[in-house]
């Protein structure tokens, strides 16, 4: 058992695991190609069963060596999950299934450390990330409640459903063809309209959208100085650990000196 988990845990099975990974996610997405199926169909199938194949013996491997304690780390049930669903029994017609193979491509998440930091940053934003997106849906729904009032009659297909606001006002802060496609022919009939929709998207894309970014930044930021602080302490711990070893040795060594010391009539 200290044989496998040495295996599992070395840098070496890791690396071949990611090379997998990748590999697989390759071969899924040249599976998309009839060209590329009509000349090497049966091999991509064949690695791809060879990929699913060491998954499931990587999966097999840590769940001997850690037993239950392999559902304690989230990044270990992400991988069970992903390998799961992608183990489901598929038939014809069921192409939404086969598609679900390439999500073992997501696995790179939990097997590659700097991935891992990252996602496990935008985790601890999230409480942030819902303040400012129950924000940004207050202003949407304020905005299309206007919108709908001010232009719903004149401009049915844009403005004349909250629901056809949202979508409109969703593409218009996303500046996706927001002006020459929707601002300017309002603008045809109500010259005043920019001041709606200049304002809207000063609060909605360069004020309240950056606010994520502030967030998803200052909670990296955090994580960072959170693992600083943790190395910080196992350095002062080892730190600690190694200079009472030496004060201990160094009062054997004085304690053995005097003893020889005493031990010599010899010496005055």
């Amino acid at each position: 058992m200290h044989v496998l988990r040495r295996i599992v845990e070395s840098s070496q099975f890791q690396k071949f695991i990611i090379a997998v990974i990748a590999l697989n996610a390759v071969i899924l997405g040249m599976e998309t190609s009839p060209t590329i199926m009509d000349v090497a169909g049966p091999v991509l199938v064949a690695l791809d069963r060879i990929a699913v194949a060491i998954f499931v013996i990587e999966l097999l491997m840590k769940l001997a060596v850690y037993r239950l304690r392999f559902f304690t780390s989230a990044w270990n049930v992400f991988d069970f999950i992903i390998v799961g669903i992608t183990l489901m029994p598929v038939g014809e017609g069921l192409s939404v299934l086969r598609a679900l193979r390439i999500l073992r491509a997501l696995r790179l998440i939990s097997a590659v450390p700097s991935m891992r930091k990252v996602v496990e940053a935008l985790m601890r934003a999230i409480p942030g990330m819902v303040s400012v997106l129950t924000l940004l849906m207050l202003v949407f729904y304020v905005s299309a409640v206007m919108a709908t009032k001010l232009f719903g009659a004149t401009y049915t297909d844009w403005f004349g459903s909250i629901g056809a606001s949202f979508y409109s006002l969703f593409q218009i802060m996303t500046l996706e063809s927001w002006s020459m496609g929707i601002v300017r022919p309002v603008m045809e009939t109500y010259p005043l309209a920019w001041l709606f929709f200049v304002p809207f998207i000063l609060v909605t894309t360069f004020a309240v959208l950056n606010l994520f970014i502030a967030i998803v930044v200052d909670a990296m930021s955090t994580h960072v100085d959170v693992e600083e602080e943790e190395t910080r302490e196992v350095i002062t711990i080892d730190h600690a650990e190694v200079m009472r070893e030496l004060r201990a040795l160094r009062e054997e060594v004085s304690r053995l000196a005097d003893h020889r010391d005493a031990n010599r009539p010899d010496l005055p």
